[in-house]
Formats: C-alpha cells, structure tokens, sequence
C-alpha cells in the first residue's frame, strides 16, 4: 500500500499517493452507494435510495475508509483501533447529515426514532454497525482493493484527473440541484393545516 500519510515522518504528498486515495476514495463512494441502496431494498423493497449525488456515489463512505487505512497502522492499538472504527465514520455521518440539513433544509436519512441518537444524524446502533464495517474494511476489503489497484495502477494513472473534476462537476451540480429546490420549496405557499 502507498504510505499518503506518515506520522514517524513529515507529511509526503505525491503524485502516486494522491493517485491511490482517489482510487480508494471513489471505490469505497460506490461501495458506499451499493451498500445503501442494498438496505434500502432490505428494509424498504425499494433500491434506489434518494441521494445528494445524481451518480452511484455516496462520499461520505469514501473520507471514512480511507481515513481509518491511513490512520491504522500495522502496531496501532487495538483499542484505538476500535475507537478509530467508531468514531470516524460516526463524525462523518454527524458532520454530513447537519452540513446537508443545514444548507438545503432536508435530512437524507433520519435516526430520530432510533435510541441515543443525536439530532436524527447519528445514533447509537449505527454507530455499532459502523465499527463492525469498519473493521471489515481493514481486515478484508481494503487489502483486496489494494490487490486490484496494483493491475490498473498505470490506467488509473491516466483516469483519476478526470474522476476528481467529476466529483467537482457532481458535487457543482448537486449543490445547483438541491439549492433550487430549497428555493422553490421557500417561493410555494405553505399549505393551510
């Protein structure tokens, strides 16, 4: 695995580093997508899920892997392990469920009903499971991900500019998206209750 992140030595950003976390950041976003889309179908029967994005990609379940791969090392504590396992994804999930509810109004998923849950963001159970994912990840996914990086590394080489100006273009017209549809929802009369 390519060391992005290095804290016996100073930060080391380059090229192929760069190139890596994209790889791992767009694979885990469609993961990610896939993994939400499947519960929905589970617990709803319905697979296509609202989402912030237009494409399969929910960003969100990408920062989180590929923090915890970069944060844990081969020597890092199991205890921390665990803490890292939780409380990562768990900020991520807080701090874009409150950015999403604050800019446009509306929460794409709600723990209001679930127990120690905080402001329908975040919650306890989940929390839970996100440990569980997490440690999956490191264990069994994150090294096949890396194995299929190694073959398509030179391709990638090539693509990965391009997948970070979609991202910037979905993220662009995401923003257009859903800050047009606070503005029509603030111009509609409220309906008489």
């Amino acid at each position: 695995m390519i060391s992005f992140l290095d804290f016996t030595t100073p930060i080391d950003i380059s090229f192929e580093g760069v190139s890596a976390v994209v790889f791992y950041f767009t694979t885990y976003s469609l993961i990610g997508w896939i993994l939400e889309n499947s519960y929905s179908y589970m617990t709803k029967r319905k697979f296509f899920k609202p989402n912030f994005f237009h494409g399969p990609f929910k960003p969100m379940y990408g920062f989180a892997p590929v923090l915890l791969v970069y944060l844990i090392g081969p020597e890092t504590n199991w205890g921390i392990i665990l803490l890292l396992c939780f409380f990562i994804p768990t900020i991520i999930e807080y701090i874009s469920g409150a950015l999403l509810q604050k800019f446009f109004q509306r929460q794409w998923w709600d723990y209001s009903d679930m127990p120690m849950q905080i402001h329908g963001h975040i919650c306890l159970p989940f929390s839970l499971c996100w440990i569980l994912l997490s440690l999956a990840c490191i264990k069994w996914v994150h090294p096949a991900i890396v194995s299929v990086y190694g073959p398509v590394e030179i391709l990638w080489a090539w693509i990965w500019p391009a997948v970070i100006l979609y991202f910037i273009a979905e993220l662009a017209l995401s923003i257009r998206r859903h800050t047009s549809q606070v503005l029509e929802e603030a111009k509609s009369p409220n309906p008489i209750q």
